[in-house]
């Protein structure tokens, strides 16, 4: 069966991808690898398997790094490199592999400059904002030290080299929020997940990476929310300067 036989029996995107993702099988994984010229083995399904799982729990697909770092958690880290996943996946394994899983391509990768995606990021509709302080946060542009800063509408900083500790203090009394120890752990450790993984966590991967990190199994995200009553990973990303996390924010 070609491509076209595919689309004529599945609903498809115009991306060749499943319209509804609910419909995938192993079956249809099995039509979309021959396809694409390729017997899906063991391995494949491994990494599939391993995809679809991320998926399921985070509600996005993962990118590079974060596939990489749960392929060594869970297959063994001589299998988290670049060549072995092209041996699988040659035509990449983020287009390729999550194509034949049924997946969403990742919206955003460790080496993407967000400033150039800003029609990624999610928009408040403030054409009818007549006054900025209507708001909880910056919807444009404002000034800091002297310092034009330019934000996307969601109040993230579309330049994160802008901030400095500094300015996170202002940024979070635009938000009506003195900053204590405890709001300064969880940007340090949302600007350290950022750094190592080149993405924003959403919720529940800033908890499991606080478990992870900190060895507290009993990480409490109602506390996390007393600290950024508007989303720990949504307001946590603004007054740490960071790109809006994708996929399931809050």
């Amino acid at each position: 069966m070609n491509i076209l036989q595919l689309k004529a029996n599945l609903d498809l995107l115009p991306n060749g991808r499943l319209a509804d993702i609910s419909k995938w099988t192993p079956e249809i994984a099995e039509l979309i690898a021959e396809c694409e010229g390729l017997t899906l083995n063991h391995e494949h399904w491994a990494i599939i398997d391993l995809m679809r799982n991320f998926y399921h729990r985070y509600n996005t697909s993962p990118i590079a790094r974060l596939l990489k770092k749960n392929i060594k958690r869970q297959l063994g880290a001589e299998l988290a490199n670049d060549d072995y996943l092209a041996s699988l996946f040659p035509d990449n394994v983020l287009i390729q592999g999550t194509h034949i899983a049924g997946l969403p391509v990742p919206l955003l990768d460790a080496e993407v400059d967000i400033s150039k995606h800003s029609h990624l990021v999610a928009h408040k509709d403030i054409e009818n904002i007549a006054d900025d302080e209507a708001v909880f946060h910056f919807t444009r542009d404002f000034n800091f030290e002297g310092r034009n800063i330019k934000v996307h509408p969601s109040g993230n900083l579309i330049d994160p080299s802008d901030w400095n500790e500094t300015m996170a203090i202002f940024l979070a009394k635009k938000e009506s929020i003195d900053l204590i120890d405890e709001h300064w752990k969880i940007i340090l450790y949302l600007r350290g997940y950022y750094f190592k993984f080149g993405i924003t966590p959403m919720v529940k991967l800033l908890i499991d990476y606080l478990k992870e990190v900190t060895n507290d199994r009993m990480v409490n995200i109602d506390h996390l929310y007393t600290l950024f009553p508007e989303g720990p990973a949504r307001q946590g990303s603004r007054i740490a300067g960071l790109p809006l996390p994708q996929g399931c924010i809050d």
